[in-house]
C-alpha cells in the first residue's frame, strides 16, 4: 500500500542528506581561513580535512547493517542527533586537534545518516516508477550538494567567521529530525546479519595509522615515529584483508575484486575521487593564498570544475549505453590526465578562458568516470552479490577521497619545503598556511619576503603534483582499456 506522506517522506530524507554530501566539497574552500585562524600546520590541515572520508569509510558498511537490526527511523534520528553536536562541535573549535576530532565525529554521524536514506526511500517507494524518480532526485541532490559546496563556503565565509561553514548544518538538521521522526516509518527491515563493528574499526585504526606514517614521514624524515605507525597500520590493514577473505559473511567482499571488471571499476572509484577531492583542496588554497582571491570569488573559480562533473555522472551514463563502457570509461580517464596537465602549465591569471575550460573537462571528465567505474562494478557482480558490490564501491569513493586529498597535500607540502627559499624562521617552509600564518606575525620586510616566496613554492609545487597525478591517471586509462576488454555494451545496458 502507497505511504500517503511518501513525497514528505522523500523531503525529509534529501535533506537530511543534502548536509552530508555539502560537507565533503564546502571545507575545502574554508582551509586558508581557519589555517590562519587556529594556527594549523599543513599536517593538521590535511587531518582536518581526510578524517571525514576515511572514517565514512571504514563505517558506512557496519552502519548500514546496524540500521537494519534497529530500524532506518532509529538510526537515522541517532545519525542526525550525532551530526547535529558535531557540527556546533566544530564550528567552535579552539584548536586544530579539536576540529580534527569533530570532523571524525561528523563522519561517524554521517556514515549513520548515508544507508538509512536509500534504504528509507526503497521502503517507502513501492511503485517501480515513483521509486526510480525518487532514486533520481537522491542523486541529482547528491551531485547538485558537492556542486555548491565551494560556492556555499565562499558566500558564508564572504559575511561569516570560518566556523559558520559548520554552523549552517544546525538549522537545516533542527528542521529535519522533527520531520523525519513523524514521518518515517519505524519497521525494521528484518535482514539484520551479523555486526562487523569489530572489523570496521580495524580498518579505520589501520588507515588513520598508515597515514598519519605517511604525513610523518614527509614532513620530518623518516624515523621511529614514522615507521612504527606505518607498520603497525599495515599490520592492521593486512590483519584485516585476511578476515575478509576467510569470513563467509565478511564486511568487504574482496572475493570480488578477483573480476578484472569489478577491479578496475574499483580503482577508477578510488582514483577519480581521489583525484577530485584532492585537487578542490590544492586549487582552493591556490587561488586564496597564491592569487589572494576572496574565499566567494574562489567559489565562483572552481563552479566549472564541480558543476561539470556533477553533470559528468548522467551524460556519462547515456555514453556508455550508447557507445559501451570500455571506449567511455578509458577516453574519461585519459582526458582528465591531459586536463590535469594543461592546468599544470596554464597561467590561471592570463589564461583565464583556458583554465575554466580545463577546469570544466577535469570535473565533467571525472564525472564520467565515477559514473563509469559504477557500471563496471555492478554490471560485473552476480545478482546474489549485488549488495557487496555496492559496499564495495561506496567504500572505494569514501577512500579515495580520504587517501586522495592525502597524496595531494602530503605531495604538495613536501615539494614546497624543497621549492621555498625565502626567509626560514619558526616553520615557515613546512606548508603555504603556516608561511601565511608566519608572515603576518612578523610583518614588515621580512613578512613580505616570507609570502613572496611562499607562492612561487607552492605555485611549483601545485605544477609538480598535477603533472605527477596526470600521469597516474594516464596510466590509469591504459588500464581501464585492458581490464574492461570483456565487458559488452549489453552489460551496460542491462545495468
Amino acid at each position: 500500500m502507497r505511504s500517503p506522506n511518501r513525497w514528505l517522506v522523500l523531503l525529509a530524507v534529501i535533506a537530511a542528506f543534502t548536509p552530508v554530501v555539502v560537507d565533503m566539497t564546502i571545507l575545502h574552500i574554508a582551509v586558508p581561513s581557519l589555517t590562519v585562524a587556529l594556527g594549523a600546520s599543513g599536517t593538521e590541515v590535511l587531518w582536518i580535512i581526510d578524517i571525514y572520508p576515511l572514517v565514512v569509510a571504514g563505517m558506512l558498511v557496519p552502519m548500514g547493517t546496524l540500521a537494519d537490526r534497529i530500524g532506518y527511523r532509529h538510526m537515522l534520528l541517532t545519525g542526525l542527533t550525532v551530526f547535529t553536536a558535531a557540527s556546533v562541535a566544530a564550528a567552535f573549535s579552539l584548536s586544530a586537534p579539536m576540529l580534527i576530532a569533530a570532523r571524525a565525529a561528523l563522519g561517524v554521524g554521517a556514515s549513520m545518516i548515508m544507508p538509512c536514506v536509500l534504504a528509507v526511500i526503497r521502503q517507502t517507494f513501492e511503485d517501480e516508477s515513483e521509486r526510480a524518480t525518487a532514486l533520481g532526485v537522491w542523486s541529482v541532490v547528491g551531485s547538485a550538494g558537492a556542486a555548491i559546496g565551494p560556492l556555499a563556503g565562499g558566500f558564508l565565509l564572504e559575511h561569516f567567521w570560518w566556523g559558520s561553514v559548520f554552523l549552517v548544518n544546525v538549522p537545516i538538521m533542527m528542521a529535519v529530525i522533527p520531520m523525519v521522526w513523524l514521518l518515517t516509518p519505524a519497521a525494521v527491515s528484518g535482514r539484520g546479519g551479523e555486526w562487523k563493528i569489530g572489523q570496521a574499526l580495524i580498518l579505520v585504526a589501520g588507515l588513520i595509522s598508515t597515514v598519519y606514517a605517511i604525513k610523518t614521514g614527509f614532513k620530518s624524515g623518516i624515523g621511529v615515529s614514522s615507521v612504527v605507525p606505518f607498520v603497525f597500520g599495515v599490520s592492521l590493514l593486512t590483519f584485516f584483508g585476511r578476515l575478509q577473505v576467510s569470513s563467509v559473511t565478511p564486511m568487504l567482499d574482496l572475493s570480488l575484486l578477483v573480476k578484472p571488471a569489478i577491479a578496475v571499476g574499483f580503482l577508477m572509484a578510488f582514483v577519480a575521487s581521489g583525484a577530485l577531492a584532492g585537487f578542490e583542496l590544492v586549487l582552493a588554497q591556490e587561488l586564496q593564498f597564491v592569487l589572494e582571491k576572496s574565499p566567494l570569488e574562489a567559489g565562483l573559480f572552481m563552479m566549472p570544475l564541480v558543476v561539470a562533473a556533477a553533470i559528468g555522472g548522467p551524460v556519462g551514463g547515456r555514453l556508455a549505453h550508447r557507445f559501451g563502457l570500455r571506449p567511455v570509461a578509458s577516453l574519461s580517464m585519459a582526458v582528465a590526465a591531459l586536463s590535469l596537465v594543461g592546468l599544470a602549465y596554464a597561467d590561471f591569471v592570463l589564461d583565464a578562458y583556458l583554465v575554466t575550460s580545463l577546469l570544466a573537462a577535469l570535473g565533467f571528465s571525472l564525472g564520467v568516470g565515477l559514473l563509469a567505474s559504477s557500471i563496471a562494478i555492478m554490471s560485473s557482480a552476480p545478482a546474489q552479490k549485488a549488495g557487496a558490490a555496492g559496499a564495495l564501491e561506496s567504500t572505494g569513493y569514501e577512500l579515495g577521497g580520504g587517501l586522495g586529498i592525502t597524496f595531494f597535500g602530503v605531495m604538495v607540502n613536501s615539494i614546497f619545503q624543497s621549492a621555498y627559499t625565502g626567509p626560514n624562521s619558526g616553520g615557515v617552509a613546512n606548508s603555504i598556511g603556516e608561511a601565511i600564518t608566519a608572515a603576518e606575525r612578523i610583518g614588515g620586510h621580512q613578512g613580505e619576503a616570507i609570502i613572496v616566496a611562499a607562492r612561487l613554492a607552492f605555485a611549483d609545487a601545485h605544477g609538480l603534483v598535477l603533472i605527477l597525478t596526470g600521469a597516474l591517471v594516464a596510466l590509469l586509462a591504459i588500464s581501464v582499456f585492458w581490464g574492461l576488454r570483456n565487458v559488452s555494451t549489453s552489460d551496460v545496458r542491462s545495468h
